[in-house]
């Protein structure tokens, strides 16, 4: 039986190699093998100001919504708007049943009326007597009645007056008004119905301002410093999008942060406020809120496809001036998008690989292309792509 060796292959395989380099140089006719050039993707290094950005989901709010209610027990007479309609606060949404209340404000009056002609009457008395009780031709005791029956005249004259007003009142709770301008919503009763005052359980129309309008979002407590810098800054700027419906909205301005953190979630709630004069914010939409708290000015972006991580933390493939690659360590401050910011091992300018990572050790020699290149097989160069903060 033959006996093999194997700690003496990797000997063989050398001397062999050695063997095939000598007959190489020493051929005239034989040709060096060329060493192959690696496809690659690559982007270059950019310096830009990239915005400091909290990202949330929230839902838009009405700023005001108002459930409309009856003051008054009656009936509806007329309706004075249809369901969905734009009105402006004070314009008469509802006419109740007047003509109860009309005979209640009579009723009063005339109350009144008899009260004055008693306090009259009263008054008159006590001046006649007045001469007389100096002259001590009457009684004291006579005389404080009639002082006493002035006075209550009076006092009942003013109750009288106090139920006019306020059956006249009464009579102007027959007019429903628009407390807000608003949107009306759904119309829950219709004319001849009946109402009850301020009832709890069902209301004739709600109203929702549109505009101005709120968005309603949480972010991490992690995220409250810089937020709360922003907003004394004045430099918080928020815009929501509703990808669905192709809304954004930029006009945003930071104006409420709510008194504490939730526990139970770790977040707080915060709303801003939109204009929203063409109402394309709506209550109850879901959007996609960012929160701008500041600017990183000159920043280093590499796409984030480019950073690799290694055994000594984050680190890119460069491409030097030859088409060789080093490996750079670097230093990730945080992502922005597609990119990502750096504050060491890079600088402006530099090419680095995107694409193509797993075939390159260092002094690797690469040949950039395209991606639709590297498919196909073909060897377009590409021009290495900006990135885009």
């Amino acid at each position: 039986m033959k006996q093999t060796y194997p700690f003496l292959l990797p000997l063989f395989a050398a001397t062999s190699l050695l063997a095939l380099a000598g007959c190489s140089r020493g051929g005239g006719g034989a040709t060096a093998v060329a060493v192959p050039t690696i496809p690659v993707q690559t982007a270059q290094v950019q310096t830009a100001d990239v915005p400091r950005i909290v990202e949330s989901v929230g839902s838009v709010q009405s700023l005001r919504t108002v459930a409309v209610k009856s003051q008054v027990d009656g009936m509806i007479a007329e309706i004075h708007f249809r369901e969905g309609d734009e009105v402006k606060a004070g314009a008469p949404l509802v006419s109740l049943d007047r003509r109860p209340f009309e005979n209640s404000v009579r009723i009063a009056r005339a109350d009144l009326a008899n009260a004055r002609a008693e306090e009259s009457k009263a008054k008159a008395d006590l001046d006649r007597y007045k001469h007389l009780d100096q002259q001590d031709a009457i009684s004291k005791e006579q005389y404080a009645q009639l002082a006493t029956k002035a006075e209550t005249t009076h006092a009942l004259v003013q109750a009288k007056e106090a139920a006019v007003a306020n059956v006249e009142l009464l009579l102007g709770y027959t007019t429903i008004k628009a407390p807000i301008a608003g949107r009306t919503g759904q119309l829950s009763l219709h004319e001849g119905a009946l109402v009850k005052a301020n009832d709890a359980g069902q209301s004739i129309v709600t109203l929702n301002q549109l505009s101005p309008i709120y968005a309603t979002f949480t972010v991490p407590e992690s995220a409250l410093g810089e937020i709360r810098a922003a907003l004394q800054s004045a430099s918080a700027a928020i815009t929501v999008t509703d990808r669905a419906a192709g809304v954004v909205r930029s006009d945003g301005k930071l104006t409420f942060v709510d008194n504490a953190v939730d526990p139970a979630s770790g977040t707080i709630t915060l709303k801003a406020t939109f204009e929203n004069a063409d109402h394309v914010l709506w209550p109850g939409q879901f959007v996609h809120v960012q929160t701008r708290v500041g600017l990183d000015r000159g920043a280093l972006l590499v796409p984030s496809a480019a950073i690799q991580t290694g055994q000594n933390g984050p680190q890119v493939f460069v491409v030097k001036p030859d088409q060789t690659v080093e490996i750079k360590l670097v230093k990730v401050l945080r992502s922005a998008g597609d990119s990502t910011l750096v504050s060491e091992g890079l600088s402006a300018g530099q090419t680095v690989i995107t694409d193509g990572q797993l075939r390159l050790v260092p002094g690797a020699k690469v040949e950039s292309k395209s991606l639709a290149s590297i498919l196909a097989g073909t060897a377009t160069p590409a021009t290495p792509s900006p990135v885009t903060p």
